[in-house]
C-alpha cells in the first residue's frame, strides 16, 4: 500500500490536511489550465482532472479491498463473533435483573402496597374510634348535665326545700358544661374535638342540651345575684333574717357566683355591676323623693342603709371565694390572673378600693345635681329642707355609718367611714348652704 501510494501522482497528503479547502484547491486548478488573459474560462479541463483522480482513488481502494479481503472479512467476522457473545453475556445479565426485579416487585412492591392498604384501613378505623370515643364521651357529659339540671329545677314553683338545695347543682352543671365545652373547643388537628363539628348528635347535643342549661344556669345565678340581700336592717313590715336564713343565702350566693365565674368571668363581672346599679339607681331616686317630703326621710334613709349593708355582705362574701381553676379559659382570662379573690377583679374594674365607698361616692355624686334643682325651685320643700338642715345632716351621716357597719358579724370603726359620711352630707348640706 506503501508502494501504490509512491506511485500515485495523486497528492493524498494536501487531501488529508485538516486544513484543506475545496475552494482554494478548484480556484488553483483553475489557474494551473487556464492564462488570466483568456477571457473566456476553460473549465472543461480542470473537471476532468479532478473526474480522473476521482477515479484513480477509486481503482486505488478497490485494489486496496481486493487485495485485504480475507483480512478484512476475517477481522469483521471476529467483531462479529464478539459482540455476540457480549450481546450474549448482556442478555443473560438483563435477563437475571429482570428475574431479580420481578421478584423484588413481589415480595417487597406488592407487599408495601398491601401493607399501606392496611395502614390506611387501620388509620381510618382509629380516627372513628377517637370520633366514637369524643362523641361518647359528650353524650355521657350531657346526660350528667341534664340530671343535674333536673337537680337545680326550673320550675318557679318549686318547694322551699328543693330551693334550698338546689342551688349546689349549678356549679356541677356549670363544670361538666365547661368540660364538654373544652372538648368542642379542642378542633385542630389530632385533638380530641377534631370531627365533632361535622356529627349530627353532637350538633343536636349543643341545640337542645348545651345551649338551653347554659342560658338557664346564667338567667337563674344572675336572678339569685340580684336578688342578693342580707341586711339585718329590717322593714317595719318584715322580720330580720334568722342565722340560718343569712347561710342560706351566703351559700346560694356562692353557687350563683361562682356558677357565672365558671360560665365566664365576664357574665360575673357584669352582673355584680349590675347589682351596684340598680342599688345607686334606687338609692338615688328614693332619697331625692324623701328630700321633698321630710316625713318620709328617715324610712327612706333606712332602706338606703340596708342596700348599703348588702354592699358591705357582698364585698366580704366576695373576698372569701376564690376564683375556680376549671373557670372558662375563653373569656375574661385577664381578669382572672393573678387574683386570689372574686374581689379583686370588680374592683379593678370600678377603680376602687371598696365597694361601700363606691357606693357612697358614686351616690353623693349624682346627689348633688338633684338636690341643686329642688333648692333652686323653691317652695315648700326646699324651705323645708333649709330649716331642718342640721336633722338632715344628721340623718344622713347617721345612715351612711349605720349602712357601712354591714350586717350581722360584719363590724368596721365608725371612723373608717367618716370621709364618705361627709361627702354624703357636703352632697346635700353644700347645696343648702348656697
Amino acid at each position: 500500500m506503501a508502494e501504490d501510494d509512491k506511485q500515485s501522482y495523486i497528492d493524498y497528503d494536501a487531501f488529508l490536511d485538516p486544513e484543506f479547502s475545496p475552494t482554494a484547491f478548484a480556484n488553483s486548478l483553475v489557474i494551473a489550465t487556464n492564462n488570466p488573459s483568456d477571457t473566456p474560462i476553460d473549465l472543461s479541463t480542470p473537471l476532468s482532472r479532478v473526474l480522473f483522480d476521482i477515479q484513480e482513488i477509486d481503482t486505488h481502494i478497490h485494489n486496496l479491498t481486493t487485495k485485504s479481503a480475507i483480512p478484512l472479512l476475517t477481522h469483521t467476522k471476529d467483531q462479529a463473533d464478539a459482540g455476540e457473545r457480549i450481546v450474549a453475556d448482556v442478555e443473560a445479565q438483563v435477563a437475571s435483573l429482570i428475574e431479580g426485579y420481578q421478584r423484588l416487585q413481589k415480595e417487597v412492591t406488592q407487599r408495601y402496597e398491601e401493607a399501606d392498604e392496611v395502614r390506611i384501613a387501620v388509620e381510618r378505623l382509629w380516627e372513628t374510634v377517637r370520633v366514637g370515643r369524643s362523641v361518647a364521651r359528650c353524650l355521657t357529659l350531657g346526660r350528667q348535665l341534664e340530671t343535674q339540671m333536673a337537680e337545680v329545677g326550673e320550675s318557679g314553683g318549686a318547694s322551699a326545700e328543693v330551693k334550698k338545695g338546689d342551688h349546689r347543682a349549678m356549679v356541677r352543671a356549670s363544670n361538666t358544661l365547661l368540660s364538654i365545652r373544652k372538648i368542642l373547643a379542642a378542633s385542630g388537628p389530632d385533638e380530641e374535638g377534631e370531627h365533632l363539628s361535622k356529627i349530627n348528635l353532637i350538633t343536636y347535643l349543643q341545640n337542645s342540651v348545651l345551649t338551653p342549661a347554659e342560658t338557664s344556669l346564667r338567667n337563674r345565678a344572675q336572678q339569685i345575684i340580684r336578688e342578693f340581700s342580707m341586711s339585718s336592717l329590717a322593714p317595719a313590715s318584715s322580720a330580720p333574717a334568722t342565722y340560718s336564713q343569712s347561710e342560706e343565702t351566703k351559700s346560694r350566693t356562692t353557687s350563683a357566683l361562682l356558677t357565672l365565674q365558671i360560665l365566664n368571668p365576664r357574665l360575673l363581672l357584669a352582673a355584680l355591676q349590675a347589682y351596684l346599679r340598680t342599688s345607686l339607681t334606687s338609692s338615688l331616686a328614693s332619697i331625692a323623693r324623701a328630700l321633698g317630703n321630710l316625713p318620709t326621710l328617715d324610712r327612706t334613709l333606712l332602706e338606703v342603709s340596708a342596700r348599703c349593708q348588702n354592699i358591705v355582705a357582698l364585698e366580704s362574701l366576695l373576698g372569701t371565694i376564690k376564683p375556680p381553676q376549671a373557670a372558662s379559659p375563653e373569656a375574661g382570662a385577664k381578669l382572672e390572673k393573678e387574683a386570689g379573690n372574686l374581689l379583686e377583679p370588680l374592683l379593678a374594674a370600678l377603680e376602687t378600693s371598696s365597694l361601700p365607698s363606691f357606693f357612697w361616692r358614686s351616690l353623693a355624686e349624682s346627689l348633688a345635681p338633684r338636690v341643686g334643682d329642688l333648692v333652686g325651685k323653691g317652695g315648700v320643700n326646699a324651705r323645708a329642707l333649709r330649716s331642718q338642715k342640721e336633722r338632715v345632716r344628721d340623718s344622713i351621716r347617721e345612715c351612711v355609718l349605720r349602712g357601712s357597719q354591714g350586717p350581722g358579724h360584719i363590724k368596721f370603726g365608725a371612723g373608717a367611714w367618716e370621709r364618705e359620711a361627709a361627702v354624703m352630707v357636703g352632697s346635700v348640706i353644700g347645696s343648702l348652704g348656697r
